[in-house]
């Protein structure tokens, strides 16, 4: 039986990452580079493409982790941790790779690579006044008053901004206040837990 039998086996024909049925191969875990049962899961053109970076990450796409971490198969459990991590400046993420424990065998295994379309780039994360990164949908409070140029008011100390945005600018949020979307320097503001 080839490992591509073996793999559609153990999963019942589905993505061991997501549970998708359609276009399957088989993704051999780095660094070995064998197609091995033991070290290859199966996995859908989806989550191919973006473990492999040929498509761009979709964050949404990986909470299918929540319910793929708890396989009894070692690689999946190892690829879950590896894309946990990669994903860990997202709350969720971070909660569930807390919950996941891994033999020190295995979590050898996970550390010995990363996911290179989700590993930490060099860009700048966009943190508030405390140094507490900041996420789209967050919500801030202003730390000082703020002049808005333009607008004709002044933000007062303590406004909450909810929903915030991020822009390319990581020294800059985009929110809502008084009913108007503004630019809002993300030193002077407090993130709301």
């Amino acid at each position: 039986m080839t490992t591509e039998q073996s793999l559609l086996e153990r999963s019942n024909a589905k993505c061991e990452l997501c549970s998708a049925e359609d276009n399957l191969s088989v993704y051999s875990l780095p660094p070995e580079s064998q197609d091995t049962v033991d070290q290859s899961i199966l996995v859908c053109e989806s989550c191919h493409a973006q473990i492999t970076e040929v498509s761009p990450l979709s964050e949404d796409h990986w909470r299918c982790l929540n319910d793929s971490m708890w396989s009894t198969v070692p690689a999946v459990k190892v690829m879950a941790w590896r894309l946990l991590k990669a994903l860990s400046s997202a709350s969720w993420a971070q909660d569930l790779l807390d919950m996941l424990y891994l033999d020190p065998e295995m979590q050898t295994w996970a550390e010995s690579d990363s996911i290179p379309a989700l590993s930490d780039d060099n860009s700048e994360k966009t943190v508030d006044n405390n140094g507490t990164a900041l996420l789209a949908g967050d919500t801030v409070t202003l730390i000082k008053d703020l002049d808005v140029k333009g607008a004709g008011f002044t933000a007062k100390r303590g406004t909450v901004v909810k929903n915030i945005t991020l822009t390319d600018n990581p020294l800059h949020i985009e929110g809502r206040v008084n009913g108007v979307r503004i630019v809002l320097v993300a030193d002077f503001l407090k993130k709301v837990n």
